[in-house]
């Protein structure tokens, strides 16, 4: 009789246990999930960044649910950095990367490219993006082709770098803003400037400032489709308003179109409208 009610007893604690850690998950995705994590369910919408009230909060509960849930770890490390906690973040995203999370791989490599609480390590950085683009991550994509444009250069390996986008491409701004750079400039492949600016557009209807930018230019010169002067300074005015520096120069020169310089070829003045 005692051993039945033990049974009993243990079997009703397991409906309890696994609601307490389905709580404490729910409570972590409520206030740190990150709306990019390719881990995250549809039905959760994450936050874009963790606010400093729920710090303590998403600390406290994706610790608790993180022992069970990569996804939890991840934002765990989300919650860390957002405390300015770096080395606890960089141990919680390496225990998330080594259980699958991409999103966690992104951030390491984030982290080993910018030099940010680890020794700056771009060959390291680009393995982690790498890994994270083969799981599928859009940013992983869209970091590795930025890692190797950085400064003016090209991917370790342009043709490949345009799978990869083309892939990520279909439902990711950033990608979709890399894969038109590469598509204009003919890196890992033919140039071909309205498959470009087809992608800008669809990164700037995503309001993607980079885009919204090129997308100005494109409109200017009437690259890859008809030129219209309207559309372009109304892209470059999105672009600046969304801090595009770039865009800013391009509505400057759309002002002061003409520059007057002296016999020596120095710029006098220029004539604004």
């Amino acid at each position: 009789m005692r051993t039945y009610l033990l049974a009993i007893l243990v079997t009703l604690a397991v409906p309890v246990a696994a609601h307490a850690q389905s709580a404490d998950l729910v409570l972590c995705d409520r206030v740190a999930a990150d709306p990019s994590d390719p881990d995250k369910p549809a039905d959760v919408k994450g936050v874009p960044e963790i606010a400093a009230a729920d710090i303590t909060t998403a600390i406290k509960f994706c610790k608790q649910a993180a022992s069970t849930s990569r996804r939890a770890m991840f934002a765990l490390g989300r919650a860390y950095a957002a405390n300015r906690q770096t080395a606890e973040a960089l141990a919680a995203w390496r225990k998330a990367a080594d259980k699958g999370s991409s999103a966690a791989m992104v951030e390491l490599g984030v982290a080993y490219g910018t030099g940010s609480g680890v020794a700056k390590d771009e060959a390291q950085a680009r393995k982690l993006f790498e890994k994270a683009a083969q799981s599928g991550n859009p940013r992983g994509v869209s970091n590795l082709a930025a890692l190797g444009s950085a400064g003016g250069g090209a991917p370790a390996d342009p043709a490949q770098a345009r799978t990869l986008l083309g892939k990520a491409a279909e439902t990711n701004a950033e990608a979709q803003y890399q894969l038109g750079l590469m598509l204009a400039n003919g890196n890992g492949g033919e140039k071909d400037d309205v498959a470009a600016r087809a992608l800008f557009e669809r990164a700037a209807a995503q309001n993607h400032p980079g885009a919204l930018e090129r997308m100005g230019a494109f409109a200017q010169e009437g690259r890859g489709g008809p030129k219209d002067k309207d559309a372009a300074k109304a892209y470059y005015e999105r672009a600046a308003a969304l801090g595009d520096e770039d865009a800013k120069k391009a509505l400057e020169r759309l002002r002061c179109p003409y520059a007057i310089k002296d016999k020596q070829g120095k710029l006098v003045t220029t004539l604004c409208f």
